[in-house]
């Protein structure tokens, strides 16, 4: 599995709800995380391993909460940014259902822009559909990055690393 792959399933995961299974599942991911070949990326992982390790259960879980379900500026649903009325919204929730459709995958348990779906999409599909994908959410990546940044969370380390693997498609390098 390229590097590329491997961290968007990782990311895909770190920003899931942090319940009993996901706790359970931590040790078998940060070790998928040492086998990532881009030092600075494995480096950014394992210190956000190391981050969810060092916390609190509960402090982390609530800190999560806080972050994505209960702020209109770090959802996990890209279709929440920057549009005007619900009209905009269906629209974009179409163009997110579209990518899983065209490649061959449905969401029948999660709306189609909710960005752990969209990084394990990129995970499974090639390098090109991969980019379009990424490239489409970018600027909302990014946006949600600042607010993290704003908010001094940990999660823009996380996005930052998200971001990098989107701009490396764009280099061609994977």
């Amino acid at each position: 599995m390229k590097d590329a792959q491997k961290i968007a399933l990782i990311a895909s995961f770190l920003l899931r709800y942090p319940d009993e299974q996901w706790y359970n599942e931590l040790p078998e991911w940060r070790e998928d995380a040492q086998s990532v070949g881009h030092p600075q990326l494995r480096q950014g992982l394992l210190e956000f391993f190391d981050y969810v390790e060092d916390s609190d259960k509960k402090e982390f879980e609530d800190q999560y909460v806080r972050t994505f379900d209960f702020s209109q500026n770090t959802t996990m649903y890209l279709s929440t940014y920057e549009l005007q009325g619900t009209g905009e919204q269906a629209e974009e929730l179409v163009k997110f259902k579209a990518f899983f459709l065209e490649n061959g995958y449905d969401l029948p348990k999660e709306m189609p822009d909710y960005i752990p779906a969209l990084l394990e999409l990129c995970a499974v599909i090639d390098d090109e559909k991969a980019k379009e994908i990424y490239d489409y959410c970018k600027p909302k990546l990014e946006y949600i990055r600042e607010r993290f940044i704003e908010a001094k969370l940990p999660y823009a380390f996380l996005f930052d690393i998200i971001l990098s693997v989107a701009n490396g498609l764009e280099d061609g390098a994977r």
